[in-house]
């Protein structure tokens, strides 16, 4: 599959690009976006778990997926902005052949994860909505972190097999990563000789991750469209409707996007420029893990209530200080 000299010099460094469009006096405005992004992504997440931690009240089923994807949502962002930060603060993007391919695995293994993580919110939501009645026997404490553990042991095969295909391949020529970090989709191109099987793999590997789940959830979604449309009460179906709505938005903007980065090489008339590719990249990956904090505290009723108890302890303390 792969023609090259037996003497060739191994690549045993990359380099990050970045966006190949932007200009150097951009580049610190870009880095301090990036950083802010950074550290309100990782203070929001924290702060959900430090909440589900300390609150007794909070660790049920929903929420243990709730702090499963802050986890995975923190693991994501440290995996992929700090490099892409120094890139463009102090123009270091370099990364090690081993490195490079460990922030590749990360990178998928976290997109594998946030898959079967939301897979299983919607099979919560499912069961929650169309077979109340089952819920508490079905989705107690205990199945719902064996279930997680699962997701979090499984997200490691697809990664792992692409991961360990790219330490055997020959890496002989050019080592500039045009992308904000290592993946498959930027290591390919770079590989010597006719990367295509290894593309295909990757991409089919990573239609089944993606859209294996995404089927179910479609599937669980109509059902609990159903359901719903059957309740009696108006507003019972205002709040399920509306709960089930914002998932939905964070499940959109994940797996859409996704599907045009990876089929862009299988349709002629689909195509973008790098720089365009790798905002989408950002957009789907960085976008959701951002969001989602401020989504689930200011959605969910008992979050809320706990954090007025804790601003008003605060604001009595204050008072009784002055």
């Amino acid at each position: 599959m792969f023609q090259v000299d037996k003497n060739y010099t191994r690549v045993w460094e990359f380099y990050i690009v970045g966006f190949p469009g932007l200009t150097s006096e951009y580049f610190h405005l870009v880095a301090w976006f990036f950083f802010f992004l950074y550290v309100t992504t990782i203070v929001g997440n924290l702060l959900l778990i430090i909440v589900f931690a300390l609150e007794h009240s909070l660790q049920k089923p929903m929420y243990i997926i709730m702090v499963s994807v802050a986890l995975s949502d923190i693991g994501f962002t440290t995996v992929a902005l700090p490099k892409l930060i120094a890139r463009y603060w102090w123009n270091d993007g370099s990364l090690g052949f081993h490195t490079c391919l460990f922030q590749e695995h990360m990178i998928h293994y976290f997109g594998s994860l946030n898959s079967l993580i939301l897979l299983t919110m919607a099979l919560d939501r499912y069961v929650a909505i169309c077979f109340p009645f089952r819920y508490s026997v079905v989705m107690t404490k205990q199945n719902m972190t064996g279930m997680i553990l699962f997701c979090w042991v499984v997200a490691h095969i697809f990664p792992g097999i692409s991961t360990i295909n790219f330490t055997m391949m020959p890496f002989c020529g050019p080592n500039k990563i045009v992308h904000a970090f290592c993946d498959t989709m930027s290591l390919t191109p770079l590989v010597c000789g006719d990367p295509s099987q290894q593309f295909s793999s990757a991409y089919a590997a990573a239609m089944f991750i993606l859209y294996v789940p995404l089927a179910f959830i479609i599937f669980s979604y109509i059902c609990i469209i159903i359901s719903i449309l059957r309740m009696a009460s108006g507003q019972g179906r205002m709040k399920t409707f509306s709960t089930c709505a914002t998932q939905g938005c964070i499940i959109s903007i994940y797996y859409i996007p996704h599907f045009f980065v990876y089929s862009t090489p299988y349709f002629p008339n689909l195509t973008m420029t790098p720089d365009k590719r790798i905002a989408t990249t950002l957009f789907y990956s960085l976008f959701p893990p951002l969001i989602n904090p401020f989504i689930y505290c200011l959605r969910t009723n008992e979050i809320k209530n706990i954090f007025r108890l804790l601003l008003g302890k605060q604001s009595l303390k204050g008072q009784m200080q002055s």
